[in-house]
């Protein structure tokens, strides 16, 4: 259900003004007619790929050759490509500011905090690619990082882009098997991690698996300070310098860019790796490079010296795409650590000490804080803040009014969803649309995306699958360890020919916006009926009784039946008269066929590292099949609540 009046309404100010209404002025010149609204712009932004990243990439003032031809063989996905001709520097992209304004702000809990000018990270950036390059690291070598959030991490990053190296990254919390089992796969010439983060107040010491990761890919290590002994760690290492000892070596001097192609490889990504060894999924600078810039110019309206925020960890691709805020000139906000150390105001105290323009987090971040009680819309000047999103899972429409409730009501507020598997978002944010409760407010532009029936036919109003009908600049230039290019087409082109099948359950709704439903590998299927999880979730954890939950389909009597576990506040106990009310919340707010068949209390709920629920492990260990990879979840003991349960053997 949606409600009849918006959360938020664009003003006039916006509507004429903002980015993305001054590119939509200009596109009415290219297109030859006028575009009226978003529903314009976008179906011209589809129609004519070709002059809409073109004009993405001048009028967002992308650096480098664009090349005579912007699009070849646009009607096949796997064989289009974008400015086949172009070339480009990602770094260069992202270090085009100079002077003394902040380019980066730091805070590591209450432990750690400090800024950089954009001067200091040039000078850094500088450093560590001559450090680098002596190294011998250049176009196509793999540098990995197991970094926290911090400005290190960018700046090696941005040497690595520099010089055409592969990037890719992971928080320091992963275990010894989970970094082993992306970074092993890539093999990677240099190896960056920390000496020890902070967590909850804890010092967390990374030195042992630091020593054992090592050791596995025989890679030089560099180690950065940050809570540790980095010169001790270094120097256990057969091949272990500090990062400060590599800086000291170099004195800062002018930058070089190599120029790349377009489609040159700038990230390896993984998947979550829950049901195996994650995929290494490979993207672009050219194609990250526009994507990040039409999101954050156009969809986001950042702009030059804005400060923009994600609560996110280096294992997430929330912080390549954060990171690309750069490019627009704005200053970046990092934060790692827990979010609710010392209590659940820290992130707000930072977004009002740095006047956050944006701030971005997850759904489960603002659900906790809902129900943890905080209201930041009575507690902290959030004035300068115009524009929060959610992503990691759908924000439940409890979620949406809460934002307006608790947090600001004058927020625009941006539900975002699209992932890993194309480094950015399929859905997104509209400026010019009004927000609607429960609802993402439409598709980006450039993205043919649409949802369709198990038979590949359009439909708005019902469930199916989210789509993309043409090819476009960031999908992925391969799978690592895929010659053949066999796991990338099993992955997204298997389901539909020539259309990328995204995996989620999603609907339009009558305002043309999106609703995603979770996972469509995870839709749940009793009696024949597709359902998606999040229809479920957005009942039980409107219930102060509920912290959290997790859904899954049983086979049962040649059938599937739904089970439904709940994690609890803390104190309560799932007995007859909760079950009624869980049970009660769902019928009414959902369906009678969303009511689940069992109802199970687990004292915890398996998540990977950026927070989300992990579904299809939990369907493995009920069913007795093992889950391969448990290094990818942040919580791996939880999975052995769900094995052999009696509640369950009847």
């Amino acid at each position: 259900m949606t409600s009849e009046m918006p959360l938020w309404t664009p003003s006039a100010e916006i509507l004429e003004k903002s980015p993305m209404a001054l590119f939509m002025k200009a596109a009415s010149g290219r297109a030859g007619r006028t575009l009226a609204g978003y529903d314009d712009l976008h179906a011209w932004s589809v129609e004519d790929r070709a002059g809409f990243w073109t004009m993405v990439w001048d009028e967002c003032g992308a650096i480098g050759e664009k090349g005579a031809v912007a699009l070849e063989n646009g009607e096949r996905m796997l064989e289009a490509r974008f400015f086949p001709e172009g070339r480009l520097n990602f770094a260069e992209n992202l270090l085009r500011k100079t002077g003394s304004g902040d380019a980066i702000v730091f805070r590591g809990e209450d432990k750690v905090s400090y800024r950089w000018s954009w001067d200091d990270l040039r000078d850094r950036v500088s450093k560590l690619q001559q450090a680098f390059s002596a190294m011998g690291i250049g176009e196509g070598d793999r540098v990995a990082a197991m970094m926290p959030n911090m400005p290190e991490t960018i700046a090696c990053m941005l040497a690595a882009a520099s010089l055409g190296a592969i990037w890719s990254s992971c928080s320091p919390d992963f275990g010894e098997q989970g970094v082993l089992d992306r970074f092993g796969q890539i093999e990677p010439k240099l190896f960056i991690t920390c000496d020890a983060y902070w967590y909850a107040g804890k010092l967390q010491d990374v030195s042992a698996k630091v020593k054992a990761v090592a050791g596995r890919l025989g890679a030089p290590v560099v180690v950065v300070h940050y809570a540790g002994d980095a010169e001790a760690l270094a120097a256990a290492l057969p091949d272990g310098r500090t990062l400060d000892t590599l800086l000291a070596a170099h004195e800062a001097k002018p930058l070089a860019f190599a120029q790349l192609p377009f489609r040159h490889p700038l990230y390896i990504l993984f998947s979550s790796g829950t049901t195996g060894v994650p995929k290494c999924i490979v993207h672009s600078a050219g194609g990250t490079l526009l994507q990040h810039l039409k999101e954050h110019n156009l969809h986001c309206g950042l702009v030059e010296g804005e400060r923009l925020f994600y609560f996110t960890t280096c294992g997430w691709m929330m912080w390549n795409w954060l990171v690309s805020g750069l490019a627009v000139g704005a200053t970046l906000c990092l934060f790692d650590g827990s979010p609710f150390h010392p209590d659940g105001n820290v992130l707000f105290d930072y977004a009002q000490a740095e006047r956050f323009a944006v701030f971005g987090t997850s759904a489960k971040y603002i659900d906790a804080v809902r129900k943890g009680g905080f209201t930041p819309r009575t507690t902290h000047d959030l004035s300068s803040l115009r524009l929060l999103t959610s992503t990691g899972s759908p924000l439940s429409p409890e979620g949406f009014s809460f934002v307006y409730e608790g947090i600001k009501p004058d927020v625009q507020l941006a539900s975002i969803s699209g992932g890993t598997d194309i480094v950015s978002c399929f859905v997104l944010g509209v400026p010019l649309r009004p927000v609607w409760r429960g609802e993402i407010q439409g598709p980006g532009l450039g993205l043919a995306m649409d949802v369709w029936d198990e038979d590949g036919r359009p439909v708005r109003g019902e469930k199916g699958e989210l789509v993309c009908t043409k090819a476009f600049p960031s999908m992925p230039v391969m799978f690592w360890n895929d010659p053949d290019g066999a796991k990338y087409r099993a992955a997204y082109f298997e389901r539909f020919d020539n259309i990328w099948c995204h995996g989620d359950f999603a609907e339009w709704t009558r305002h043309d916006g999106i609703i995603i439903h979770g996972r469509s590998d995870a839709t749940l299927n009793p009696g024949g009926v597709r359902i998606g999880t999040a229809e479920i979730y957005n009942q039980v954890e409107q219930l102060e009784e509920v912290a959290e939950a997790l859904c899954i389909g049983q086979d049962w009597d040649d059938d599937v039946r739904v089970v439904l576990f709940v994690r609890l506040a803390p104190g309560k106990v799932l007995d007859e008269a909760l079950e009624k009310t869980i049970r009660t919340k769902i019928r009414t707010g959902a369906s009678p066929r969303h009511v689940p068949a069992k109802i199970v209390q687990v004292a915890d709920i398996p998540r990977t590292k950026s927070g989300k629920i992990v579904e299809l492990a939990v369907r493995e260990v009920v069913h007795g099949r093992p889950v391969k990879n448990k290094e990818a979840l942040a919580n791996p003991e939880a999975l052995e609540l769900f094995a052999g349960l009696a509640a369950l053997e009847s």
